[in-house]
This record gives structure tokens, sequence and C-alpha cells, in this order.
């Protein structure tokens, strides 16, 4: 029996593939790894498929913009889901408000019937930032790891981008290490959390993800340099946490067809040289390829296909209501230049190539005389191996949270400390170095920056959505502080950083997508999320466009029907203006590389 798939067809009774993570597989797997690169699809196959074997299998989503709703066509919840076609298989979200939401509300019973109003309100407010967040979060997953032996024989956890990840895994040690003879706590844990219980957890947490008889690591990669140089950063990172029991997982390995096809001779040649030097640390690793599929993985039929050998008839691609070729990234450069200043934000769902369209905007300005500053939020920072280069006129930095949290703790010793004696200074530098002051920290380093644009260019690439999304609760949170803080004293000359993305005059939001289903609804998402904070996204850009390339090889042939139908769907109304960029036979990595995406018209004529 065939099922059509998005254009393409796959066998339904297709067998699995030897892949190792599932020939002996340990009671938790973390699949992880940089944005793109397929943890979402890989995971949900590997669930599927230990489900289908017999086993009772969670699914669990620690990323606050997962989209394993579109994959199994279901409404994710903060509690298990049964996922209807697949018995033994359910599926949760880790929602970051829900989580924190529950938090506070128990933090709050805690205080009693004798507290007062004033009190309770002082807490709640205490407990709104996006540290209380983290750890309501993390709260959630610790007890997945500690009771979900008793209800599953597996529990698959579809990680976040790896910057957001390591953040999450390390938190076990961060907060054991603060707790350990600590009777005071923090704020964000609030006054009555029974810290010595959480001590327990966070270190009982840490153990199970220690230990390899329980925990997997599936490190998920693409064929290409810069997710496999992340995979090997991540490696090294959760080797240092405890984390040894490690697999390399390489997603979309493609191999051409014909040799007289430039573009599908190029996609395979460049992951044949990413492959040929994967570092020796990921090399020693057990190592699992799939291969790149022509359908995408959304609904069963589709996942269950991804981890199995053989694949069914490709379908011809379809015709699309979109034919008309998109404007580049030149046209969108020329756009921005035209304000003379002011912040560019450049955001999306990790892997989708935000640091290349932001490193080729700000080149793009500089080009047209103007000068620039270029700086990430990305915890993974990958702005100055894009870049791989300095340029006149282009400022780059990288707001580093372990250096601003340093630079923020120095900040308010000197400013406190000359009025405190030698125990209340003590007092105050434990409190700064909890683990919540690094949202604080953050926050400060990201407003500084968005207020340069008043005189001057700044291009931001930001982290990944949902880490992303973070940062901008914590703006509005400083908002809501600041309006209640100067209400009838002035409120009307208070420029909040929320104001500032606001104004659209001030502000261009630009949305990065791949031309696939799952990264144009969370673009789409995305979008809904920052229209209800009262900001409007000014473009979209299509990366990666295999359409926009030209390809005749069959697999690639097949994909191109789904690009089509995003493309048809980005048109109807999801983008105000649209932007491409084609899939490039030569990566974009450098100045000159990056320079020739945002050359001037007037310029690349002449040449």
């Amino acid at each position: 029996m065939q099922v059509r798939v998005l254009g393409s067809e796959v066998h339904a009774s297709l067998k699995p593939a030897n892949m190792g993570f599932l020939n002996h597989p340990t009671r938790h797997l973390f699949f992880t790894g940089k944005g793109g690169v397929g943890k979402t699809s890989l995971s949900t196959a590997a669930a599927l498929t230990l489900a289908d074997a017999g086993r009772r299998v969670l699914l669990v989503s620690t990323d606050a913009a997962s989209n394993l709703d579109e994959m199994l066509g279901i409404e994710l919840r903060n509690t298990p889901v049964p996922v209807p076609g697949a018995p033994g298989l359910w599926v949760l979200n880790i929602d970051p408000d829900n989580a924190a939401e529950s938090y506070r509300q128990r933090v709050l019973a805690q205080m009693g019937a004798g507290a007062s109003a004033e009190e309770l309100s002082t807490v709640r407010e205490q407990l709104s930032g996006a540290c209380t967040t983290e750890i309501a979060s993390f709260d959630e997953f610790s007890t997945l790891l500690a009771d979900g032996a008793e209800t599953y024989d597996h529990i698959v956890f579809d990680t976040a981008p790896t910057g957001h990840t390591l953040r999450l895994l390390s938190l076990p040690k961060a907060w054991t290490g603060f707790l350990a003879g600590n009777d005071r706590g923090a704020s964000c844990l609030g006054p009555h959390s029974g810290l010595k219980m959480q001590e327990v957890r966070f270190k009982a947490a840490l153990d199970a993800l220690s230990d390899p008889a329980k925990t997997t690591v599936i490190l998920v990669t693409r064929p290409d340099q810069g997710s496999i140089a992340e995979a090997a950063h991540t490696s090294g990172e959760l080797h240092e946490l405890g984390l040894n029991n490690q697999r390399l997982a390489i997603n979309g390995v493609f191999h051409a067809s014909e040799r007289t096809d430039a573009v599908a001779c190029a996609i395979e040649d460049l992951g044949q040289q990413a492959l040929d030097a994967i570092p020796a640390s990921l090399r020693a690793l057990p190592q699992d390829r799939v291969p790149l599929r022509a359908f995408d993985t959304v609904g069963l039929p589709a996942l269950r296909a991804l981890l199995t050998t053989g694949a069914g008839p490709i379908a011809a691609p379809t015709t699309s209501v979109v034919e008309t070729k998109l404007q580049g990234l030149d046209t969108l450069a020329d756009e921005l230049a035209a304000a003379g200043h002011g912040l560019i934000m450049v955001m999306g769902k990790g892997g989708v190539g935000k640091t290349t369209v932001a490193a080729a905007l700000a080149l793009g300005l500089i080009q047209r005389g103007k000068t620039a500053h270029l700086s990430t939020t990305d915890p993974a920072a990958h702005l100055a191996g894009t870049l791989d280069g300095e340029v006149p006129g282009l400022t780059v930095s990288r707001i580093d949270p372990k250096v601003e949290t340093q630079r923020y703790i120095d900040k308010i010793m000197a400013a406190k400390a000359p009025k405190l004696d030698a125990a209340e200074q003590a007092l105050l530098l434990e409190d700064l170095q909890s683990p919540c002051t690094e949202e604080v920290a953050v926050f400060h380093a990201f407003s500084r920056i968005v207020s340069e644009g008043r005189s001057a260019f700044v291009v931001l690439d930001t982290a990944p959505t949902g880490h992303s999304m973070l940062l901008m609760d914590a703006t509005g949170a400083y908002h809501r502080q600041m309006t209640r803080e100067f209400e009838g004293h002035g409120a009307a000359r208070v420029i909040t950083p929320l104001m500032r993305l606001q104004d659209a005059a001030y502000t261009r939001i630009i949305l990065v997508t791949l031309p696939e289903a799952t990264p144009v609804s969370q673009a789409a998402a995305l979008q809904e999320d920052l229209r209800r904070a009262g900001i409007e996204p000014y473009a979209w850009v299509l990366n990666k466009s295999v359409l926009a390339a030209g390809t005749s090889d069959p697999l690639l042939a097949a994909r191109l029907a789904g690009e089509r139908k995003q493309m048809d769907r980005m048109a109807a109304g999801l983008a105000k203006r649209i932007f491409s960029l084609a899939w490039l036979t030569v990566p974009p990595i450098g100045l000159a590389e990056l320079s020739k995406l945002v050359k001037p018209w007037a310029v690349a004529a002449s040449r």
C-alpha cells in the first residue's frame, strides 16, 4: 500500500532502518543540535518507532516554539496527550507560560492564609521574570526525569536549539552550586519555595542525565560545516556537564541522481566535504546517517517513513500560483538604508539562516555608505564565523551572558557596596551570583543596543524563536514596571525598549524562514506573538530556495512541490513583503560571498 504525503509518495509498510539509537534505547533519549537540523523530525520518528514496537513512550518538547502540534496534527498541552493512530505514544509540551503560572501558584499557596494582599502582590511581581519561567520549565522537566519511569518505558526529549538546551541542562549544576549552604534563597524561586527540596530535585535530575544506563544524547546535525561545528562544541559542553553517553545522527544526507545537474552536485559535494572534515571528537562517537527525503515530515505516514529503508516513487512537482521571481536581499538593503538609522532585528526559527541574513544586510548598509553595529543575542553566537573578516564602518559584538552578568554584578557592587558593611556586601554578592542575575544582565545589554538605533544602524541577529520570546517577555515586564513607577510623574517622557520596538519608524523586524511547512508555520506564529505585543514585522525573507536556484534532480524536484505550496501560503497574506535568497552553490560564508547577496544594483550591473 502507498500513501501520498505533500506531493510525494512513500510506502506505508517499509522496514525500519538500522538506527543505532533505536537498537538498544535507554530510558531517556535527548535529541539536541543547531536549529533547523531536524531534531523534531528525528525525535518524533524515533518515539513513533518505539511505540510501534510495543513500548509505552512519552515524547516531550522543551522548545518554547515547538511545532509538534503541526507535525502530529494534535493540540499540544502541558499534560500528556495520546497520539491518534499511534497506540502507546503520548506527547507533552513544556509550555513556559503555563509552567511559570503553576509555579507561581504553588509558591503563593505556601505563603499561607496570613499573607497580606501587598505581600502576595510583591511575590507575584518577583516571580514575573523570564528567570522564573526558566526555573518553572526546568521544574517540570526534572519531574519527568524523576517520575516518568513509573509510567513510560521511554521518554524522548525534543529539545530547543543548542544554546537554550545547554542552558537548560546546565541548570542543575548552576542551582546546586548556588543553593549549597544557602538558607536565604533567591527572589525568582520565591520566599517559601523549599530550597533544600529543590536542591535534592536538581541533583537527582543531574544524576539521571549523567547515568549512561538511563540517558543517551543524540547530537543531530546536517552535512554542513556550521551544524557539525556546533555539534562538536555541544559535545564538549555536555561532557563537561557529565553527559558522556552520546551519539551522532547526521540528517538529510543527499546523493545526486546525475552529475549533469550543477545544483544537485553542489549540494552533494558540499555535504561530502563537511562529512570528510568531521572533527575527531565527533568521529569517535557512534554514528547514524539519515538520507534526505523527498517529502516533508508532517503526519504519521511521513514520520514512519523517515527512519525506514527504501523510498517510494517520487511524484512530479505540481504547478503554483507563485511563479514570479521574488526580489533579493539587495532590494531589501536599499529599502533599509533609506531610513538613515534605526534597529533592524532579524528573527525566526533556529536554522533558517538568520545569521547569514543579518550579516549580509549589515554589509549591505556599509556598501551604501552607512555605518552599522552588528550584534547577536544568540547563545550559540555564529556571527564571527559567518563574517570571517573585518570591514571598516562595521562594529561587531555579541551579548555574552557570562560577560554581561559579571559586568552587571560589578556595576551593582560598585554602586551599593560603599554603603554596606562587610557582612552586607557578602550577602549582596551572594544574591547577585544567583543564575537569576543573568536574565537581568542580558536584558540591560539588549536595551543598550536597542537605544543605539537613535543615531546609527543596529542590526541584531536574534536567538531562535523560543529564546527570543523570553527576552521579549523581559522587555514587556520592564515596560510595565516603568509605566507603573512613573504613572502621574512624567510617564510621557519615559521611552522603554518595548516602545522602540513598537515604533515602525525606528525598528524593522525581518522574519527569516525556509520554504518548508514547519519554518513557515513558526514564522507565522512568531508574527502573531509580535503583533500581540504591538510590534509589526516589516518583511519576510525566504531563504535557501531551491526553486530560485533551479534543478532537475528528481528528489529535489519533488521537494519543489512543497516549496511552491509554502510560497503560495506566504503570498496569500502571511507576509506584507517577501524577499528571497536562492540556495547557493557556494556557501555564504566570509565577506566576499556575503557582499554578493546585497551588492547595490548599479555596482552589480557594472561588473
